[in-house]
């Protein structure tokens, strides 16, 4: 009887899911000729697509491999503090606060991108050009931690080269944003976000099962003891509780995040997804982060490779049957293309519409910018596979990106949902601010290695999550001081920004016409 080995298995699966995820590209092809379908579909996404495609966005490889290997081996049961912090606060109360309002605001407006929102609301050029430039920039690091993420575990699961991981990762990015855009990636994170599921809830059972953890009650017990051996100081806590934040508060000012909300059919559909998405939350993030808390379980000292190399070689050492580590590779795989396809998706429309079809090029067709837009993902994901070459940690190559995007953006776009007063001196300070209290981190990894953070807490480039916190709360600080003493509270100023809040676009005719014209070619 013909059997298959243990890379032939893995291998087997993954070719079903790149199979799957081709389809469903080809299947939506046809469904992303104009921008406006590209980037926002026909904003009639129900609960479960909307929600799954907002988790399957949030946890990636970067979440599995990066960030809860590390975590795990430097604050044991404290672990999966992270994962609560993400189901509660990035998932629940992300989706009270800012989906509704982001879904009624985006679609009454005819926004399709961040840096429309914030062109919309202060009426300024300048600051779409800034958060464009911001965005495509600082989203390439992330994008490049994603590919580090996969990159590890292929490597020790199914020993291949790093260069074929990436490209394999790429290749599956590629077909469906590129043949599918919104919809395609949609329908693709929905699918995947069911392989997340299922995939984490038998990794959990398999690995706690497993000979090195002993079962749930004696792997708690164990897992106390490895806990307390770490004596961990106030400077671990500081590090710890700042990731909490960063990977939970971040994501309201990320703006492949925000984009999950703008085609959200209606306010029925958001409180669904609402709950959806936080049960998909705790399942899949605190799940993740459980299994990186384990990892003193498995080793004595650090494997080779550093953090990055916890977890595969954890999974590795469980003893698993091999049709399940196919499962959790795809799973991973999974994760990592939807992450990757929300990422490229934002920063390269960003660019076409803001960039090119608002000042470069302002008569461009719809067709022309939906077709160069494509052209830019392939562009983008290029770009990102260079940055992932590098030597930098996944965990520090995502706290750039969110320290810098979510420390300029989180707190203009958020008061301007909900505060009339924020005026354009004040989201100015904000974003400025926000952009300056992250950026040393990643001049300490440019350019000063040795430069060292003040009160002990260690190297400055290590300290991304830290300073994206401080960021972002020195962002929602200036945005409303620098408001009110520029006179944002006073009725001119007010009635200034009204059509934000109270305006509504009666000729739909940008997005009328994209259809027409779409309609047209075809």
């Amino acid at each position: 009887m013909f059997t298959l080995d243990k890379q032939q298995t893995i291998w087997a699966v993954i070719a079903v899911y790149a199979v799957f995820m081709l389809i469903i590209g080809l299947v939506n092809n046809k469904s992303s000729k104009s921008m406006t379908e590209f980037t926002v579909g026909k904003r009639n996404a129900g609960a479960w697509i909307s929600a799954l495609s907002y988790g399957t966005a949030y946890f990636s490889a970067v979440m599995f491999v990066g960030y809860a290997g590390k975590t795990g081996w430097g604050f044991g049961w404290w672990a999966v503090m992270p994962g609560i912090g993400n189901a509660i606060f990035g998932s629940l109360l992300a989706w009270i606060v800012l989906a509704n309002r982001t879904r009624e605001t985006t679609r009454r407006l005819k926004i399709k991108s961040m840096p429309q929102f914030f062109d919309t609301r202060f009426n300024s050029t300048a600051m779409k050009l800034f958060c464009t430039a911001v965005i495509f920039i600082f989203l390439l690091p992330y994008s490049a931690s994603v590919y580090k993420g996969l990159t590890s575990i292929c490597s020790v699961l199914l020993q291949v080269d790093e260069t074929v991981t990436m490209l394999v990762i790429a290749a599956a990015s590629v077909v469906i944003i590129v043949l599918g855009g919104y919809l395609g990636a949609l329908k693709a994170d929905f699918v995947q976000g069911i392989i997340m599921v299922i995939g984490v809830i038998l990794m959990i059972i398999f690995v706690v099962k497993s000979d090195a953890v002993g079962g749930l009650t004696t792997g708690l017990s164990r897992l106390a003891e490895e806990t307390d051996k770490l004596d961990l100081k106030w400077q671990n806590h500081v590090s710890l509780w700042s990731t909490v934040l960063m990977t939970s508060f971040g994501t309201w000012g990320l703006p492949q995040m925000i984009h999950k909300y703008y085609g959200i059919k209606g306010k029925d559909e958001v409180k669904r997804g609402t709950v959806i998405c936080t049960i998909f939350g705790i399942i899949i993030g605190v799940g993740g982060y459980f299994i990186g808390s384990l990892s003193h379980l498995f080793f004595t000292e650090l494997p080779e490779g550093g953090f990055d190399y916890i977890i595969p070689n954890l999974l590795n050492n469980a003893n698993m049957p091999n049709i399940l580590l196919g499962l959790i590779l795809m799973l991973l795989i999974a994760a990592s293309v939807s992450t990757l396809s929300s990422i490229t998706l934002t920063a390269c429309s960003t660019l076409t519409m803001d960039l090119v079809k608002g000042h470069i090029k302002k008569d461009i067709s719809a067709k022309s910018q939906a077709s160069l837009t494509k052209v830019l993902c392939i562009v983008f994901i290029v770009f990102s596979y260079l940055i992932a070459n590098s030597d930098t940690p996944i965990l520090d190559m995502m706290s750039y990106s969110w320290g810098i995007i979510s420390g300029s953006f989180l707190a203009p776009y958020l008061l301007s949902l909900y505060w009339k007063g924020l005026n354009k001196a004040g989201g100015w300070a904000g974003m400025i601010g926000g952009f300056a209290v992250a950026m040393p981190p990643v001049i300490a990894k440019l350019f000063a290695n040795d430069w060292q953070a003040p009160f002990k807490l260690g190297a400055m480039m290590d300290q991304g999550p830290l300073s994206a916190v401080l960021a972002m709360v020195a962002s929602f600080v200036l945005c409303i001081v620098v408001s009110l003493i520029t006179g944002g509270t006073t009725k001119k100023s007010k009635e200034k920004y009204s059509f934000f809040y109270e305006g509504s676009l009666i000729d739909e005719s940008a997005e009328n016409t994209e259809a027409a014209e779409t309609a047209e070619v075809a």
